[in-house]
């Protein structure tokens, strides 16, 4: 004999009924939050990507950023970003390089590298020049020692972006 209706619950209680409507607003919850935190990584992701892009547009900011890589820095990966991809031409940049280290060392002082007057040659083909002053100061216990400006001259080829492929020191 099959049970009365409503026999397992008390007399007086009425019988529960599961809260669908609570359910389904907490799944939609979820889901939109969900969203908002997927839409806030590839925003992050994206603003990231931006601020992280390696800019070639221009010759005057592609030499300036070679020098800051290479002089300022001095990290040999964030100047390959900026040097052609094969045969760049930097031995006298190397050895000027190599001489603000080995200063460094013997004296104990500090040089720093600034460059100025940047301009832009014109246009050849794929092919410019920028001409710079690069400003070498020597410093110790934070007292300047010595300063002396040299000319520069930069080779760059448009390869995908502009990239340094020479530097030559002008007299």
């Amino acid at each position: 004999m099959p049970p009365e209706p409503g026999a397992s619950t008390p007399p007086g209680e009425p019988p529960k009924r599961r809260n669908r409507r609570l359910r389904l607003w907490l799944a939609l919850g979820a889901g939109v939050l969900s969203l908002l935190c997927l839409g806030g990584a590839g925003i992050a992701v994206l603003l990231y990507d931006e601020e992280t892009k390696v800019e070639r547009a221009e010759p005057d900011q592609v030499t300036s950023s070679f020098l800051r890589a290479y002089l300022g820095n001095r990290n040999d990966e964030e100047t390959a970003l900026y040097t052609c991809s094969s045969g760049a031409r930097l031995d006298q940049l190397a050895a000027l390089r190599a001489e603000i280290i080995n200063r460094e060392k013997r004296f104990g002082s500090s040089v720093s590298v600034v460059w100025e007057s940047l301009i832009v040659g014109p246009v050849s083909g794929n092919a410019t020049s920028v001409s710079v002053d690069l400003v070498i100061a020597g410093s110790k216990n934070g007292a300047q020692t010595s300063s002396r400006t040299e000319p520069w001259s930069f080779e760059l080829t448009d390869q995908n972006g502009w990239r340094v492929c020479g530097a030559t020191k002008r007299s």
